[in-house]
């Protein structure tokens, strides 16, 4: 797998298992991005704040994830742009985990290229 274009192109269309391969990718450096500030002891915001690696990384995670739901919104036959039914309150997160998540993508070639399946 080229992680490079999975987490940094916005162009093509990648299949759901790649998707889900990664999104659990950025949830492993999250974590060990947290464990890493836990173990330092540095945080913005006292205690209960987040940790300055924690907040690079997720920063960072934001643009690698909408990377990802590009190319999956483009297997769906679907513009990136819808990425930003997330800012709907509740239905927006639940709307992107049944449409890039769950559903399966366009068979066969679209507009975005060719099917990642086959």
């Amino acid at each position: 797998m080229d992680w490079k274009y999975l987490l940094t192109s916005f162009e093509g269309r990648i299949n759901r298992g790649k998707f889900w391969a990664g999104i659990g990718v950025l949830v492993a450096i999250g974590i060990l991005a947290n464990i890493i500030d836990l173990m330092l002891g540095i945080r913005i915001g006292g205690d209960q704040g987040i940790g300055i690696l924690g907040l690079i990384v997720s920063l960072v995670s934001i643009y690698l994830a909408l990377a990802l739901y590009a190319k999956r919104w483009h297997d769906r036959d679907k513009s990136g742009w819808w990425s930003l039914i997330v800012i709907v309150p509740v239905i927006g997160a639940i709307w992107i985990l049944v449409e890039l998540g769950i559903l399966e993508g366009t068979r066969g070639p679209n507009r975005f290229g060719p099917d990642p399946l086959g």
